[in-house]
């Protein structure tokens, strides 16, 4: 593994002066701003121009500059026949980068500059696509805990960015084979990571007196929010005891505290005394995933036998205010989504089209909400995506595919 790398990139927008003896005709001012209206691909040729303008074009403060003036969308893939590598690829499928990884990791959805990759062996490492650099985090847990006895693997982790500190952390949760017992609590630890100087360990956090489903997770601003876990849901249990398919449980990553559960849009108050009722309301669970859309979170609820697919934005936690802002018919591509339950949102482009991800058959669909339409990117099947909020022209220091 290599060393810890620096995990948060600067902010300030100051220039950086290149060396007037290769500057040529144009003052620093002047050839800052002419660099910075240019592509990043073409920036990279012009790097072998002279040493002043690769002096200029790989310095971070240019390089965040240029990131806030050409917004290019970018994702981290990993394929289905290639599980030891992280591909950073475009929205055209077009392959930019190649990153190795641990075997066995899977790559966690993410919308950061850094990605995060764990494997069911209670490994996660912490990996940086500009430059290739990977912090591997430690595997022991912050104590032994009782409970830990009858941990099953895989563990699952939650990787995410506090945006008043920049600071880095992992979530990671214990899941178990079964529930037996109301009492038995599902165990949380917290990890921080901070610039290169990342050396700490696990710490605890609070149990919820109910279970998570941990791969339910998303990140929005400083909070990760979970969907409740299906198997605690087996036979009806907490429907009966008045916990909803869409009651949805949230976590302050900055103050490392659970903060009050929020009611989904979709369930109200069920009726579960018909039979019939409770089967087509516990239908429902499998069908819902939390995504991140515009800094809000959004509930999905894929009704996949109506070929619908609903999108509820929150638009104030307090109130606990929902809106459903999409209603996207996916019968157009119903062959696609025939076996898809948690159809994912993953991106909403400047244009108003959504990035999707369909899990089960491995593909990326860009959706245009406003005539229900449909493109499949042209890429092989992926195991895991995320998007990538770094920028390409620092990826370009790297190695490239």
């Amino acid at each position: 593994m290599a060393s810890p790398m620096p995990l948060s990139a600067p902010t300030s927008q100051a220039r950086v002066t290149p060396a007037a003896s290769d500057a040529g005709v144009l003052s620093p001012d002047m050839l800052f701003d002419v660099l910075l209206r240019l592509p990043a691909k073409e920036l990279c040729c012009l790097r072998a121009v002279c040493r002043s303008w690769r002096s200029l074009t790989v310095d971070p403060l240019f390089i965040s500059a240029h990131a806030g003036r050409h917004r290019s969308t970018l994702f981290l893939a990993q394929f289905r026949d290639d599980k030891a590598h992280i591909h950073v690829m475009d929205l055209s499928g077009n392959l930019v980068k190649r990153i190795a990884i641990p075997r066995g990791h899977q790559l966690l959805c993410t919308c950061l500059e850094l990605a995060c990759v764990a494997s069911p062996s209670n490994s996660c490492c912490v990996l940086n696509p500009a430059t290739g650099g990977v912090y591997a985090l430690p595997r022991g847990p912050a104590f032994v805990q009782p409970q830990c006895e009858s941990l099953r693997r895989p563990d699952t982790f939650v990787f995410g960015r506090v945006p008043s500190t920049g600071e880095y952390k992992v979530i990671r949760t214990f899941n178990r084979a079964e529930f037996p017992h109301n009492d038995k609590l599902q165990p949380f630890e917290v990890f921080t990571l901070n610039g290169a100087a990342s050396i700490g360990q696990w710490r605890i956090l609070d149990s919820r007196d109910f279970v998570v489903e941990a791969s339910s997770a998303v990140v929005v601003d400083a909070a990760v929010y979970f969907l409740m876990n299906s198997s605690y849901n087996r036979r009806g249990r907490a429907v009966t005891s008045g916990i909803p398919a869409d009651y949805i449980a949230s976590l302050d990553i900055e103050r490392e505290e659970w903060r009050r559960d929020l009611q989904g849009p979709i369930s109200g108050s069920p009726v579960i005394g018909d039979l019939d009722a409770r089967d087509d309301y516990m239908f429902m669970w499998p069908q819902l995933a939390l995504a991140e859309l515009k800094g809000s979170l959004v509930l999905s609820y894929y009704r996949r036998r109506q070929f619908i697919l609903d999108l509820w934005f929150l638009k104030d936690f307090e109130d606990g205010h929902w809106v459903k802002e999409y209603s996207i018919r996916t019968g157009s591509i119903g062959f696609c989504l025939a076996d898809e339950y948690r159809v994912k949102p993953l991106l909403m482009l400047d244009d108003g089209r959504l990035v999707i991800y369909a899990a089960l058959t491995g593909l990326l669909l860009i959706c245009d909400p406003q005539t229900n339409t449909f493109t499949e990117l042209e890429t092989k099947h992926l195991d895991s995506v995320s998007v990538y909020a770094g920028n390409l022209l620092s990826l370009q220091e790297g190695n490239i595919v």
